[in-house]
């Protein structure tokens, strides 16, 4: 994460550092937009210039997408349910999987495959050992804090990460990613919590783990662990793929 976006981030604000314009790409425009009033008749013209040629965008939601739909095509699971994690990733699960989402606001399913349970995290209405594959996406670090509405409780992500290994079943596979850190854990209320890696083996304890990656966010890319950040209210991501024992 940029070093300003870091500081923001504290009052939930980030800024972009705007792209830097080539002048022959300015020359250009002009050149075309010219051209443009010379030969278009019927359309009205107006000046919104983008110049967005180059490498593609990444940031760092996209690698934790790309990790978890690795997995899930992995293991193929007959039914996923994901917590919280970012719409468009769900709906590109519905592509492929019977999928129930959970969430604290009330929501209509967009497709017929898609179930939508109105519940929290942390208590969640649902059979033990129901699912094959559980996803949660950088939500973990939200739960009990209330600012979503939901109910301030400070232990609400242990106990949502306990349901979310009670209704795995066994041999199943969950999927999440979190903040990481290397300084001190915290919490910058009420947006979010910070984890440390010995918070990150609490959380799992009871798992067998498949494979976890670290993002830093600053490029972004996939680090080594020794890479993610170790300055207090800054935070990298934690990418990880667990496996319930059983079956």
């Amino acid at each position: 994460m940029h070093p300003v976006n870091r500081i923001l981030s504290i009052v939930g604000l980030r800024m972009f550092r705007p792209p830097r314009i080539d002048p022959e790409a300015q020359r250009t425009y002009k050149v075309q937009w010219e051209r443009l009033k010379a030969e278009s008749e019927g359309c009205q013209l107006y000046q919104e210039p983008y110049f967005d040629a180059g490498s593609h965008p990444l940031a760092y939601f996209d690698l934790e997408c790309e990790f978890a739909a690795r997995h899930l095509c992995r293991v193929n699971p007959r039914n996923v349910l994901d917590i919280g994690s970012y719409r468009l990733f769900i709906i590109g699960m519905l592509t492929r999987f019977n999928v129930t989402t959970l969430d604290i606001r009330d929501r209509v399913p967009g497709l017929p495959n898609e179930k939508v349970l109105t519940s929290d995290a942390k208590k969640l209405d649902l059979p033990s050992e129901s699912f094959d594959a559980v996803v949660s996406l950088c939500s973990l670090e939200h739960f009990g804090l209330a600012r979503y509405g939901d109910e301030f409780d400070l232990e609400g992500d242990r106990k949502a990460f306990r349901e979310m290994i009670r209704v795995l079943a066994p041999g199943g596979t969950l999927v999440f990613s979190t903040t990481i850190t290397r300084a001190a854990r915290s919490i910058a209320f009420n947006a979010h919590r910070i984890y440390d890696r010995a918070a990150i083996d609490a959380f799992c304890s009871p798992l067998e783990l498949i494979e976890e990656k670290y993002i830093d966010c600053s490029k972004p890319a996939f680090c080594g662990i020794d890479e993610i950040t170790d300055q207090e209210k800054t935070w990298d991501v934690y990418c990880g793929c667990w496996r319930k024992p059983g079956a």
